[in-house]
């Protein structure tokens, strides 16, 4: 299989909040790698695997980091392949890796996700993916309908819940 997403985090320490991106490609059936690369310890390697990219067929990364979080903005500097930033909680409550990751200048967009919203992630690349396969795009309507389906059922749990003073 020749993987169609990138997944990057900026060390194994991420994972646990990466592998949910994973988790969604899979259950979609969309190959993907993952691999660790630093932005700031192995830049050589990062500017390697983000100019060459888009030839080895890779057509979205998402990349994860956390702190001053450069990852995704270095390697959005350098591939024409859409890439999606994860800003990862790891200080001052994740908000310092989401705003460094989503005030990129001019030129250099990075869509970017919630903190820890790796789940978010592997679903926005799996919709730009999507944009021209019509089977996943279907893929993609059953899990949403099924989202649907998850609040419609748990309305209907909650009208069972009795209080003295509930009116529904």
């Amino acid at each position: 299989m020749t993987p169609k997403v990138s997944i990057i985090m900026g060390s194994t320490s991420d994972l646990p909040v990466m592998e949910k991106a994973a988790e969604v490609l899979n259950n979609f059936c969309i190959p993907f790698e993952m691999n660790a690369l630093s932005a700031h310890r192995t830049p050589a390697e990062v500017e390697d695997f983000a100019k060459n990219a888009a030839e080895r067929g890779i057509e979205v990364i998402i990349a994860g980091a956390g702190m001053a979080a450069h990852l995704p903005g270095v390697i959005a500097a350098m591939t024409p392949v859409p890439v999606i930033g994860v800003p990862i909680k790891s200080s001052v409550e994740g908000m310092d890796a989401l705003l460094a990751i989503v005030q990129m200048p001019p030129g250099i967009p990075v869509a970017t996700v919630a903190i820890n919203g790796a789940m978010n992630a592997g679903i926005l690349a799996a919709q730009i993916l999507a944009v021209g396969d019509a089977e996943l795009k279907k893929k993609i309507l059953s899990y949403k309908e099924s989202l649907k389906k998850k609040i419609v059922d748990a309305n209907k749990e909650l009208a069972q819940v009795k209080y003295t003073y509930k009116t529904n």
